[in-house]
């Protein structure tokens, strides 16, 4: 029986992940769920495990929490709040397995408090590893984290490694559905709205990576991580867009052969893959119907039409906090395109003027990474003026 701590929890994978845990409740209990404010959803979720532990970030709903529980007429966990709070349940003796699914650089230091103990981190929070992932991955090795991914396409790349070394691997191959704008012409990127690009073909995603899916971002920061995640170099780590969604991700060997990670479009099964790992178990997760499977396309992504891609390669070329500013500055851009602040084509070039004004350091500690983070975050505002 593991322990799990679910950091994110009311978040889609958080809530995938206890979805996984019910259908293997012989093999895994619920130790601490966490989430920043969305207290409904975690007093629902607390009456259905019974945590001993619940971490709040925004320790202002405590209150509330405390009340839905009473509602509920339920036993009140322990409550811990704020960052620290996440850190503590992160490095929690009691937990064997934590579940990384933050969203954005909130989720940065409870997944870097779990590796420091040397804990099994299913990672689903990619900015985790694109902000700090030189530094996880020395971290790690100190420690004795194993790191397993979440992430469909890490996942899948994951999955293909296992058959071969790492010395017979010529490139990674990412794969992207494409967004919602795969086929829309680049001069009507100006005039997309908020609605248009929280409508994603395939996955339901939050608001942040969905947009991030409809400008390629989100595959830029996948590269990155990737880089950090196996240890390979991002020369190595190539993108094409598929839009059935079906092969998650590929591995290309020296010999020539190709493994490539095929399955529904359904998070659970990276989720369990992480949680089981080595082992394999029967999922809930419907099976491939390859009677339905009549054409599997790929085509590169269009480098005019998604720039935000090679501004990702960029920030990998200027190593050191540099992605933390490309993630930080991302995350700014989505949020002002969705209050209507600025247009969809203002994303990359918002991203781009940051990344460039910054005097890039060595991301050798959490302060660098964080202090790189903030830089870029009040650039970013200041750019619409």
């Amino acid at each position: 029986m593991k322990r799990l701590a679910v950091v994110g929890s009311t978040g889609s994978i958080g809530q995938n992940t206890l979805r996984v845990v019910e259908h293997l409740s012989d093999r895994f209990r619920i130790f601490a769920l966490a989430a920043n404010s969305a207290v409904d959803r975690l007093a629902e979720q607390t009456a259905a495990f019974h945590p001993a532990v619940v971490g709040i970030r925004d320790g202002g709903r405590v209150d509330e929490f405390v009340i839905q529980c009473q509602k509920r007429r339920i036993s009140i966990p322990e409550v811990v709040t704020g960052e620290e709070g996440l850190r503590q349940i992160a490095s929690a003796p009691e937990v064997d397995i934590v579940v990384s699914a933050a969203v954005g650089a909130a989720g940065l230091s409870p997944t870097y408090s779990a590796v420091a103990s040397g804990k099994t981190v299913a990672l689903a929070n990619k900015e985790a590893m694109v902000v700090a992932g030189e530094l996880l991955r020395k971290t790690a090795e100190k420690s004795g984290a194993r790191i397993i991914p979440v992430d469909s396409e890490h996942s899948a790349v994951d999955q293909c490694l296992r058959s071969g070394r790492k010395n017979e691997v010529r490139r990674l191959i990412l794969t992207a559905s494409g967004g919602p704008f795969r086929e829309t012409r680049v001069e009507q990127f100006e005039k997309i709205s908020p609605e248009e690009a929280l409508k994603h073909p395939v996955w339901q995603m939050g608001k942040r990576i969905t947009v991030d899916s409809a400008t390629l971002m989100n595959k830029g920061l996948e590269v990155i991580e990737a880089r950090w995640l196996f240890d390979i170099p991002s020369e190595k780590i190539d993108i094409m867009v598929h839009p059935q969604s079906i092969v998650h991700s590929m591995v290309e060997f020296v010999d020539g052969s190709v493994v490539a990670q095929l399955g529904t479009a359904d998070m659970r099964q990276p989720i369990q893959y992480a949680l089981t790992y080595p082992e394999r178990l029967p999922s809930s997760v419907p099976h491939l119907d390859w009677t339905t499977v009549s054409r599997l396309d790929f085509a590169p992504p269009d480098p005019k039409k998604f720039p935000c891609i090679s501004l990702a390669y960029r920030a990998i070329e200027m190593s050191g906090t540099a992605p933390a500013v490309l993630n930080a500055a991302d995350e700014v851009a989505v949020e002002l395109f969705l209050e209507r602040k600025i247009v969809f084509s203002d994303i990359p070039n918002l991203i781009a003027s940051t990344l460039e004004a910054h005097k890039t350091k060595i991301a050798d500690s959490l302060e660098s990474v964080t202090e790189a983070d903030s830089w870029a975050r009040q650039r970013a505002c200041g750019w619409l003026s």
